[in-house]
């Protein structure tokens, strides 16, 4: 039941909204105390559970285990629908060739093929086809697109000449006479040896947005890389139009439009759906880790593998252990000159530390309302970088904030009201709505202090507060990785020159590179902005930066360029001198325009240790020029503070950043923005364009995928020459009435060892010339140039199928050594595994795995059991079995068999040579006789009479596809 029939065993607990217009189910109708006490992101899994309430998947002892969180987390096993499904381009090909696939499989049996569309909405990304064939410095070099040999490589690798746009700095780093020889614009192709592009080509090379807001104007490398990726991508984007005009509930979005989760970020997720007059909470499961970024805007989501959303997509919930809920409590004021970068890292690096991996993580407290709605997908962006499964913020007053500016007010009316009608709505300012938690983590947001790194390595962090004592000790210090060993009487040491016809000094601590550099810092624009209003208040307070120190602004992406414009603030950076050099690595790979001769010559005469500040990623010792000692990261308002102040060794809370023309002294807290003043910038000017901006191009669409031409069929017309789009044999001799799935006599294909993960099963990465993989794409008449990767050719079955299990790192005992290879065990031959499978296969035997413990540990990947499937294998005897891993074996119809408790395949005495038979009674208690007698019991591991019937039936595809028939 989707929503509240007569027959739905919930309907009492319907509500309405909007005099009536509106249904939705309402928990709180359940009048069960034990709700206002469940962490808000169970609240959302009890509403789905309600919700689709169908007797099959989710019945109503499973509302009663979410509604027993308190007592049954991590302990019961519940289902969850969420409300839409996200692919990105890589793993959704085979989930929408599959059914392509069944579609043709019901058609054969007089069943209307149309009936197959996924069941769960679902948005397809195109977001992995691109690769950076073309560079500014390589556009001459570079292949035809419309002729001779097509570049296939692995997906983002880069071709010939590695893209490394350079700034519009001199030629190198030092004066005139070469006293500083460091290298910067003329450094060769590290692939084709020919010197870079001249300064001279790059400020007259057009800028295009990556953010992809509309672009200044289009340039001739941008148009040949789309160029490249139509041609290479041709048979994968014409199936993608396909799907998006042949399925219902699918919607692609196209190349050139973003990241798989910015996309779904900024465009898709919109915190409630509204479907056949009902409405419920917005949540989603994607094949991206980065899902959970959503999370931030109060929308429930993680990553999954591509079987488990295949899964979802065919109307199966997630299934999942109940979990612990980590209340993350943020109390505290932001210290003022913190930036919301300080303060992500320092939650991550809390959270990190706490040991969380597998829980959800709930964030409350005071402290949340003052982190925007930015901030707060940050946070829920590192979540993989904690190890937690989400890391979810209620929506609150900041959220509905958020969401004004893209959104109509009657639609913000209904949300607020529906949110709070069903408790989904936090008031962060009351304690008494706090809800119970598994634990809780306090965080002290007053805590996180601004930090700096240097003056040699990154993960040397000083706090700004105690830079100027730490840049003291690195002076005293022995050299080393802090210290520069400068004698008492030398630390004194100031040397003046003359710049431009006036006088200067240098000592110990000046600044003379300071580059504000956003490739870091593009996903959040708070900390960009807030060094663009600095620059603003520092100019209006009359405050300058010295000529001599080498300034620059080097903007991520033309969308930064564009919301500093827009916010009004870029003409101060100007003013002081931060002025946009180019799109690309500028001085973290010493791409700095010269320093001036006197400035040079100074800091030899003196020895000076001299300093370089920039908001980048890199600052070795002599990284930004040779003469520049001492090199700090900082976040951009920090750099142009340091550019104010003119050195390092400056106490801001003490000391005056600068003393303007008529000689008032000025602070940097008098000019440092407000953190409200921040948000309200980048509400107004950055969220909006963004929506705005990507909303019109998801209407109208873009050239390069409008004229791409596709069937306009019910079926699709599988191309036999494809090597990228080929229909699967998943449906192969499909009847109605599933056949007895017996294994009897089978052989062990591998015989494996402890900690088998997944990137030994599935095929990922580059194929190698040797592999299995690799000669079947030779027999296509297919160069080694034209293999591509596994990774592309997800689509193809056979490419796939090739390539399991040929990891060079496979520990297989019946071969001793590692490689993909295996044992044929009638002959004694050893053969690659794909070819021993086929050979078995062609005999009629049904294959088997031997395993240890924790076999399918390591990342969720499609064709980790669908791969084995194909193979042949129909059973994995193991130890201990990595959870998701078996619930994919499960899925594919791959019995997974667990060694009773002490017991393993030496204890047995096997060699893995014997012929099994596997009986499998209605205790699940499965009896296994082999060739020689020999009889042990193993435990199936199936959880539901619905893992046993996907079983029968040879798995969730045919599951589905036999419901049709």
């Amino acid at each position: 039941f989707c929503f509240a029939s007569a027959e739905h065993p919930y309907n009492h607990l319907t509500d309405t909204l909007d005099n009536g217009r509106i249904k939705f189910f309402n928990p709180q109708k359940l009048n069960d105390p034990r709700y206002d006490k469940l962490p808000l992101s169970i609240r959302v899994l009890l509403e789905a559970a309600i919700r689709k309430c169908d007797g099959l998947y989710t019945k109503k002892e499973d509302i009663q285990s979410i509604l027993d969180w308190q007592e049954q987390q991590n302990k019961a096993e519940v289902p969850f629908s969420p409300a839409r499904v996200l692919l990105q381009d890589f793993t959704g090909i085979p989930a929408m060739v599959d059914l392509a696939a069944m579609r043709d499989a019901v058609a054969k049996h007089g069943v209307d093929p149309s009936l197959v569309n996924p069941r769960c909405p679902t948005d397809l990304i195109v977001d992995h086809s691109l690769q950076i064939d073309y560079s500014k410095c390589a556009i001459q070099n570079a292949p035809n697109p419309g002729g001779g040999d097509i570049p296939n490589q692995s997906q983002g690798s880069s071709r010939s000449t590695p893209s490394r746009p350079l700034s519009r700095g001199g030629s190198q780093c030092g004066s005139q006479r070469g006293s500083c020889s460091k290298p910067a614009c003329s450094e060769p192709s590290a692939s084709t040896g020919q010197p870079s592009v001249s300064v001279q080509q790059i400020e007259n090379t057009p800028l295009l947005c990556p953010f992809h807001l509309k672009p200044v104007f289009e340039t001739e490398t941008a148009l040949k890389n789309q160029e490249m990726e139509l041609i290479r991508n041709k048979e994968r984007l014409q199936f993608f139009k396909w799907c998006s005009k042949a399925f219902k509930n699918v919607n692609v979005v196209p190349p050139d439009f973003g990241a798989v989760h910015q996309v779904n970020l900024e465009y898709l997720s919109r915190v409630v759906q509204l479907n056949e007059g009902f409405i419920y909470p917005d949540s989603v499961v994607g094949t991206d880790s980065h899902t959970t970024m959503v999370n931030g805007l109060g929308i429930l989501g993680w990553g999954v593998g591509g079987i488990e959303s295949e899964a979802v997509m065919l109307g199966q919930p997630v299934s999942l252990t109940l979990p612990q809920v980590v209340g993350c409590k943020l109390v505290g004021s932001i210290n003022p000159l913190s930036t919301s970068i300080d303060i992500v890292l320092g939650i991550t690096k809390h959270l990190r530390q706490a040991g969380i991996a597998g829980k959800f993580v709930e964030f409350f407290g005071p402290g949340v309302s003052q982190l925007s709605a930015a901030d707060r997908t940050t946070i829920a962006n590192m979540c993989p970088e904690y190890n937690a499964t989400v890391s979810f913020f209620p929506v609150d007053q900041v959220t509905l904030k958020h969401f004004k500016t893209i959104s109509e007010s009657e639609k913000l009316e209904l949300l607020e009201s529906y949110m709070k009608a069903i408790k989904l709505f936090q008031s962060y300012e009351d304690p008494s709505e706090d809800p119970h938690y598994s634990e809780v983590i306090e965080i002290n947001l007053s805590s996180m202090v601004s930090y700096v790194s240097g003056p040699k390595r990154p993960q040397d962090r000083v706090a700004v507060s105690s830079m100027k004592e730490d840049f003291q000790s690195c002076l005293d210090e022995k050299v080393g990785f802090k210290g520069f060993h400068i004698s008492k009487e030398k630390q004194e040491t100031r040397v003046p020159f003359l710049h431009c016809g006036q006088e200067y000094k240098l000592a110990h601590g000046s600044v003379v590179i300071a580059a504000v550099i956003s490739c870091t810092n593009n996903c959040n624009p708070s900390v960009m902005l807030t060094a663009g209003l600095l620059a603003k208040k520092a100019v209006e307070a009359g405050l300058v930066v010295k000529p001599y120190i080498r300034t620059s602004l080097a903007p991520g992406s033309g969308m930064v360029t564009h919301y500093l414009n827009t916010s009004g603030v870029l003409p101060y950076f100007s003013q002081l001198g931060f002025e946009v050099i180019g799109y690309g690595c500028a001085t973290c790979v010493g791409n700095t325009a010269p320093l001036p001769e006197a400035v040079v010559d100074a800091i030899k005469q003196g020895e000076l240790v001299a300093c370089g500040v920039l908001s980048g990623n890199r600052h070795f010792e002599g990284r930004l020029c040779e003469c520049v000692r001492a090199n700090y990261l900082a976040s951009p308002p920090l750099v142009v503070a340091y550019a104010i102040a003119g050195t390092v060794g400056i106490d801001f809370e003490k000391e005056p950043l600068g003393v303007t023309a008529v000689g008032k002294e000025v602070y940097l807290h008098d000019i440092w923005p407000s953190r409200e003043e921040i948000q309200q910038i980048e509400e107004d000017t950055v969220i909006s364009s963004v929506f705005k901006d990507l909303g019109e191009r998801m209407e109208k669409g873009n050239t390069f995928w409008n004229n791409i031409e596709c069937p306009d069929s019910v079926l699709f017309p599988w191309d036999q020459k494809s090597t990228y789009i080929r229909s699967p044999s998943f449906f192969s001799k499909l009847v109605k009435v599933p056949p007895p799935q017996s294994i009897e006599n089978a052989h062990a294909l591998l015989f494996l060892g402890d900690k088998v993960t997944t990137d030994h099963i599935s095929p990922a990465g580059s194929i190698a010339r040797v592999s299995a993989a690799a000669k079947y794409l030779l027999s296509k008449r297919l160069t080694p140039r034209e293999f591509n990767s596994y990774g592309a050719r997800r689509g193809n079955d056979a490419v796939m199928t090739r390539g399991t299990f040929a990891s060079i790192k496979l520990q297989n005992r019946f071969i001793g050594k590692p490689g993909p290879k295996t044992l044929h065990i009638p002959s004694g031959q050893t053969l690659d595994v794909f070819e021993a499978a086929e050979r078995y296969q062609r005999e009629g035997i049904n294959l088997i795995i031997l395993a240890g413990k924790d076999y399918g540990s390591g990342n969720s990947r499609d064709w980790v059991a669908k791969g084995p499937y194909l193979l042949g294998v129909r059973a994995v005897i193991a130890e201990s079995f990595e959870k998701l891993h078996k619930n994919q074996l499960v899925g594919m119809g791959i019995m997974p068999l667990e060694f009773l408790p002490g017991q393993n395949a030496d204890s047995l005495e096997l060699s893995g040579k014997e012929r099994f038979t596997i009986t499998l009674p209605d205790t699940l208690k499965g009896k296994i006789i082999t060739s020689q007698g020999k009889s042990f019991v193993v435990t199936a591991l199936f959880d539901t009479e619905l893992d046993v019937n996907f079983f029968r039936h040879g798995g969730l595809l045919r599951y589905v596809a036999r419901t049709l028939l």
